[in-house]
């Protein structure tokens, strides 16, 4: 929805700022005041053109700022400047972006009706929405099987565009990658091999000098402890002439221990410098090994095992595609005849759904003003595809003795908005989470403004909802009601609450704000758009 939306030097508008918050919002105000600048703002956060005859007379830019927040929660703020030239910098969240990032940001968020827009529900996919949000539960069933046999067909598809045409070299690779993974296991080389390897190649390669340096280590050792052995003994004997001498003993002592552990530990190191013939040559041996496999697989040994389980892997995948080489042809017949038949059992539940759709969309438009309308569904055959194996679209006459055509083609601006609204209605709650209307008020008046006015605000009980309008009866179910207001070249907003929005709505029955006749009137069209 849109949370906030704020406009500087826009046209007239010098500076604007509005929160719609849920529910149904309205924005009036007198002929020329500058209401549809608000859409034109948001029009350009949602990475639309914008013209630089845009900018008004109150700066050398336009800046149009606002928050949205999607269906989770999520914060995204989108903000438009507009130079003169024409030039225009867009920023999402705080950073420089391209007017298509803020397109793609917002996408599905926000719809504009306009008297001109070729809206979203004059194409064949958000026709097939509307219609599917009105399945019943066996129709319902059937998208879910048709997805099912969709992404088994799919999957069918990408195997066979695997296995193509030339099985010979998908056998060649996995000869190779079998060897590959052959070879790398049969080394046994394990993670950390090699730092090992390092370590008792050095011992190796030193030994001599390894044990030259233990031994004179462990002769000084060996003194140190004999002094000790020595310091201990004659520190008894002065403990037992001096009890506060213990301290000191315990302290040599421990020295003397630690030394003779010392003595042992550089024992065993010696005892395990490898002598035997051929021992280093064996290490040697080992590391040409491990370095002509990091030489083809890796530069590391951690390279070379990873390489080795993706060979294990990729062999795997190889032999199962090439086993289905042999009934994937067959497969796929029986994938595509499965796909056809859930096709057809959606393609009949859509039917009934867009019959339901057409007849409840024709009662609202009864209600707005037409006669005798007619929305016919459209659903033909098509190539199978993620949503169907149909093609589903709307066709509408304003008279039934008219020949139904194409929405965009045949609705003119006013009956465009009322269809939309009524399609809307008929349909439940689509996935757009606001919904503008530009002066859907074209050619309306009296009862039929007033169930416009009612039909806005049922819309609006499960969506964010905007409005410019002419209408009094239809501000007069708004939530939150916006004035703009225009004194020569400059044109601001307001809030109108209260009283305020008394006058506002007499102004709009009577052209007189202050008159008490328009005032009762006011009063009695709050009092029928809130059911009192």
């Amino acid at each position: 929805m849109l949370d906030e939306l704020i406009v500087r030097n826009l046209g007239v508008l010098e500076e604007a700022r509005i929160e719609p918050g849920p529910g149904l919002t309205v924005v009036t105000g007198e002929t020329g005041a500058g209401k549809t600048l608000l859409l034109g703002a948001l029009r350009m956060l949602l990475g639309q053109s914008a013209r630089a005859d845009l900018i008004g007379p109150f700066g050398g830019e336009a800046v149009a700022e606002g928050r949205f927040l999607d269906a989770r929660g999520r914060e995204i703020g989108a903000g438009r400047r507009l130079t003169a030239g024409g030039r225009s910098r867009a920023y999402l969240d705080g950073a420089v972006a391209s007017a298509a990032a803020l397109d793609a940001a917002t996408a599905g968020l926000v719809e504009i009706v306009g008297q001109h827009d070729q809206l979203a529900l004059t194409r064949p996919t958000e026709v097939r929405q509307l219609v599917d949000g009105r399945l019943d539960a066996e129709g319902r069933e059937a998208r879910r099987r048709y997805a099912e046999a969709w992404e088994a067909h799919r999957r069918l598809l990408a195997a066979q565009a695997a296995i193509g045409g030339d099985r010979p070299a998908l056998e060649r690779e996995l000869d190779l990658s079998r060897h590959q993974a052959r070879e790398i296991s049969t080394a046994g080389f394990r993670a950390g091999d090699d730092v090992e390897l390092e370590i008792r190649l050095g011992r190796l390669r030193n030994a001599e000098t390894l044990r030259d340096r233990l031994t004179e280590a462990i002769d000084g050792v060996e003194q140190a402890r004999d002094g000790l052995g020595s310091a201990v003994a004659a520190l008894r004997k002065a403990v037992a002439l001096d009890p506060e001498m213990a301290a000191v003993l315990g302290e040599v002592e421990a020295l003397e221990s630690g030394v003779g552990e010392s003595a042992v530990s550089l024992g065993r190191g010696a005892e395990s410098l490898e002598t035997e013939p051929g021992a280093l040559d064996d290490a040697e041996s080992v590391l040409h090994a491990m370095s002509d496999l990091r030489r083809r697989y890796g530069p590391t040994l951690d390279d070379v095992l990873a390489f080795g389980e993706r060979a294990e892997r990729r062999s795997a995948e190889l032999h199962e595609l090439l086993s289905r080489a042999e009934t994937i042809d067959q497969e796929m017949v029986a994938a595509a005849a499965a796909l056809v038949a859930v096709g057809s059992e959606l393609r009949a539940a859509r039917s009934r759904a867009a019959g339901e759709l057409a007849t409840a969309a024709i009662e609202h438009l009864g209600e707005l003003g037409f006669s005798d309308p007619l929305v016919e569904p459209s659903i033909a055959d098509a190539e199978p595809g993620p949503s169907g194996a149909d093609s589903v679209s709307l066709l509408f006459a304003s008279d039934r003795r008219l020949t139904p055509g194409d929405i965009a083609r045949v609705a003119s601006g006013g009956e465009l908005s009322r269809l939309i609204l009524s399609l809307r209605l008929a349909g439940g709650v689509g996935d757009v989470e606001t919904l503008v209307f530009d002066e859907i008020d074209a050619g309306v008046g009296g009862a039929t403004a007033l169930a416009m006015g009612r039909k806005l605000a049922a819309l609006a009980a499960a969506r964010q909802v905007l409005c410019v309008t002419h209408l009094p009866q239809v501000a007069a179910f708004a939530d939150v009601h916006y004035v703009v207001e225009r004194d020569d070249v400059s044109a601001g907003v307001r809030r109108v609450e209260g009283s305020h929005r008394r006058e506002e709505l007499a102004r709009m029955l009577a052209g007189l704000p202050d008159s008490e006749r328009g005032r009762e009137a006011a009063d009695e069209l709050l009092a029928l758009a809130s059911g009192t």
